[in-house]
């Protein structure tokens, strides 16, 4: 999944097999004992083999990345620009969220073998380049208000439902948390106590907003026939019993532009960022003195 680690909108960060292939080349395989990387049957490949073969294979696509980045860090620099660690800390929440929370992201970056050290220090380069070219790009009303009326089914919205769910795993401690809820306990810390839901029990099983289409048939039944402060009898699903507490719920509405000036302005800059750090990065090249050995 973080084999091209992107952030929300797409800018490109680096691949984590690439920066790998980039750390054991630049490393200069000092871990490697006798000058061997591996020995098959008594037989050594040795660490220059590996050396050239990993050259040959990602040397040019790391070293052009690593120019990149020097050239956003030295510009940057010139223009006196900086990230504060608060900017890479918001930008990391949107990145885990997209990946479906910390603890799914955290999995992906194991799987690819990137670290967060990396993950950081992309972003920094992320949020660096967005400084550098947003004064580079213009968007004007009409542009904002064309893009609305094209996409202005996605932007209209559905009834929504605000839930807290306790989940647990059979029917039995369902109806015992079920009685306890009737004599007088409290929700929020009962879903603390029992469910088996990581990622809402924290949180006193708040789900937040959701629309049709987004949960499982069973609970969305459920929780959308409910009224608001109603408490439901144990709900099966694939995932176990749920016992759902309605909050609150907002009527289906029509998309007005208005409402949604600052979402497009940030999706047609971000179209128009990738455009332009192409354009911006040929223009760092040429002006710059660059040697490759």
């Amino acid at each position: 999944m973080l084999s091209n680690l992107k952030t929300r909108k797409g800018m490109f960060i680096l691949s984590g097999a690439v920066l790998a292939a980039a750390t054991i080349i630049l490393l200069g395989f000092n871990i490697f004992k006798d000058n061997a990387a591996a020995k098959v049957n008594g037989e050594m490949i040795s660490k220059e083999e590996l050396n050239q073969v990993l050259n040959d294979q990602y040397g040019e696509e790391v070293l052009d990345s690593l120019i990149s980045e020097k050239l956003i860090e030295q510009e940057a620099k010139n223009k006196k620009i900086t990230v504060a660690d608060s900017e890479i800390k918001a930008e990391l929440k949107t990145l885990q969220d997209s990946y479906g929370g910390a603890d799914a992201f955290e999995e992906a970056m194991k799987s690819s073998g990137v670290s967060m050290d990396r993950v950081n220090k992309d972003l920094k380069t992320y949020i660096l380049t967005r400084k550098i070219l947003e004064p580079r790009i213009n968007i004007t009303d009409d542009e904002m208000k064309t893009y609305f009326e094209e996409n202005k089914t996605s932007f209209e919205e559905g009834e929504q439902v605000k839930a807290s769910h306790i989940l647990v795993e059979d029917e039995k401690t369902a109806n015992e948390i079920k009685d306890k809820l009737a004599n007088g306990a409290d929700f929020a810390e009962l879903a603390k106590e029992y469910s088996t839901d990581t990622g809402s029990k924290d949180n006193g099983g708040d789900l937040g907003f959701f629309v049709k289409g987004e949960m499982v048939a069973e609970f969305e039944e459920a929780a959308f026939s409910m009224a608001v402060n109603e408490i439901s009898a144990p709900i099966k699903t694939d995932y176990g019993y749920h016992i759902i507490k309605v909050v609150e719920k907002k009527a289906a509405s029509e998309a007005k532009f208005d409402d949604h000036k600052d979402e497009i302005k940030e999706t047609l800059l971000s179209e128009k960022m990738q455009s332009e750090y192409t354009t911006w990065l040929e223009e760092a090249k040429k002006d710059a003195e660059i040697k490759t050995y």
